[in-house]
């Protein structure tokens, strides 16, 4: 049978990349991703010509029984993710699940690499020995009581992901529950030209990213 690798891919800098990765790629009979056109990219820039198709959350069974007979046959199959590590907020770990109990005896590899969680959090200046990650708040429904569970979390740094999108909600979702003169620090655009890696009140914090300042991914730490 073959391998499932899951393959950490650059979170913005396309040489964030390991050569383990590039080797694998450049291996795989399929290449699985939330966003082909995203991957291309990093395909391209490395020269690598590869049977690419869509895997997401909302992809239906037809493409994991697809998988799975290519795994049966000896195929070699590379997850990844659109940035970063598969399975970490996104929806890799339900094909890993699916591949688990359908094939016990295929191997999942993962190639570790380039992750937003552990970038910001080494750059923050806070102890991070233990953290805990809460990924995307909800988009609508329970996002006020997502919110306000954080301030009884008693491991901290807290870490989450927002979208350009909800970044102001988030902020002002969290001078509610912390006040507004509770310090944060922000990662946007990390690894990327306008990398920022801010610290400051959440007052200040909603001030300043704005305008441009409010393009881009955002990790936001809570200390």
């Amino acid at each position: 049978m073959g391998t499932l690798y899951i393959v950490a891919t650059p979170i913005g800098n396309l040489k964030d990349i390991t050569l383990r990765a590039l080797e694998t790629l450049k291996g795989a009979d399929l290449i699985l991703a939330e966003d082909t056109r995203v991957i291309q990219k990093l395909l391209f820039h490395y020269e690598i010509k590869r049977l690419v198709k869509r895997y997401d959350e909302y992809s239906r069974l037809g493409i994991y029984e697809e998988i799975k007979e290519k795994l049966k046959k000896g195929g070699n199959v590379a997850l990844v993710a659109d940035a970063g590590t598969p399975g970490i907020a996104d929806p890799g770990s339900k094909l890993v699940e699916f591949i688990k109990k359908e094939l016990p005896g295929v191997s999942v590899t993962p190639l570790p690499g380039a992750s937003a969680i552990t970038a910001a959090l080494s750059a923050s200046g806070l102890r991070a020995d233990k953290f805990t990650f809460l990924g995307y708040p909800p988009h609508k429904k329970g996002r006020e009581k997502f919110f306000r569970s954080l301030e009884g979390l008693k491991i901290r740094p807290v870490v989450l992901y927002e979208s350009p999108y909800r970044v102001l909600k988030a902020l002002a979702s969290l001078s509610q529950v912390f006040g507004p003169d509770y310090e944060i620090v922000v990662g946007r655009e990390l690894t990327k030209i306008h990398e920022e890696i801010w610290k400051g009140s959440l007052k200040d914090a909603a001030e300043h990213f704005t305008g441009e300042r409010k393009r881009g991914e955002f990790v936001l730490i809570i200390p």
